[in-house]
């Protein structure tokens, strides 16, 4: 346990640092809002769906591989499905603008930006193949009843850009390519292997930027916070643990959904209620919170998953 504790913390740590350049970055105006954007854009469209194909590529196809795929899918749909019952029964605010942010939050971590690097870390290539399913799943749940949620209503969702998230797009090539057994040539897998390494720097600098923006001490003083820190980067994911131990699952799986649960809360968060009109510095406190927080969490969660998986 303490091995894995001090191995998952190195891991953690040079995240931070990455988060800490992107901060001081900030503070120079080396990265301003519409540098952010530009490089979530390149993090969201171009990084994420490259990691995905390029872990895909990297599994070997057989039998075990394919059940595995399958069941990392449905223990995705059963962490958020459960986690979105638990939190309409705890967070129950009467500002309605509160209250959706406050479950959408809990609900939602952070598992395609810091996960993907963790996964890569702890478990190789296997663990980023686990965790592209995980992220594609997360993604149709976010664009569904996430959207549903903030918006208060049906009127926003929309099919289309469900479908061509690229969340949803990235794992969808990755796992058509994978099942039909088609193996890229080195001419088109080596500029997707460069690109899927921005998967880790880039989303880093953007959270350090956003990270730099917020009003921490005036965020710090909000229980509420720490409500929602204790569900996302505590409750859940042991929850989602000891639930998998239960039933036997393989222990990469187990792993690699453990790190993804154990996320801090989503961004998605406040690009969500920025568009919708809900509490925006509660969203923004919210990330930054349990961003930071994280560093403390994640490397117990996941050194606890290790142990008994």
């Amino acid at each position: 346990m303490v091995q894995n504790l001090l191995i998952v913390s190195e891991q953690v740590a040079v995240l931070f640092i990455l988060i800490a350049v992107g901060f001081a970055c900030a503070k120079v105006r080396f990265i301003n809002e519409l540098s952010a954007k530009h490089l979530t854009n390149l993090a969201l469209y171009i990084a994420t769906p490259c990691i995905m194909i390029k872990s895909f590529q990297e599994v070997r196809f057989n039998e075990k591989i394919v059940v595995n795929l399958a069941i990392t899918a449905l223990c995705a749909v059963m962490i958020h499905f459960c986690s979105i019952l638990i939190s309409r029964l705890i967070f129950r605010a009467k500002d309605e603008s509160r209250r959706v942010v406050l479950r959408f939050a809990a609900v939602f971590s952070n598992c395609g930006f810091m996960s993907l690097p963790l996964q890569r870390a702890v478990l190789g290539s296997k663990g980023v193949f686990y965790g592209a399913i995980f992220v594609a799943v997360f993604n149709i749940i976010v664009w569904s009843y996430g959207l549903i949620d903030m918006s208060g209503g049906r009127k926003s969702f929309s099919a289309k850009k469900l479908i061509l998230n690229p969340g949803v797009l990235g794992a969808a090539v990755a796992t058509i390519l994978f099942l039909t057994r088609i193996t890229l040539p080195d001419i088109v897998l080596s500029p997707i292997s460069f690109l899927a390494g921005l998967n880790t720097p880039v989303p880093m600098l953007v959270i350090g930027y956003y990270l730099s923006q917020a009003k921490l001490l005036e965020h710090l003083k909000d229980k509420t916070i720490y409500a929602v820190a204790g569900v996302r980067l505590v409750l859940f994911p042991v929850i989602a643990l000891l639930v998998m131990r239960l039933f036997s699952v393989d222990s990469d799986i187990l792993i690699s959904c453990t790190v993804a649960a154990s996320a801090p809360v989503a961004a998605m968060t406040t690009m969500f209620s920025t568009k919708f009109g809900r509490d925006t510095q509660l969203s923004v406190g919210l990330v930054s919170i349990t961003t930071l927080l994280s560093i403390l969490t994640m490397p117990v969660i996941i050194a606890l998953a290790q142990t008994i998986a």
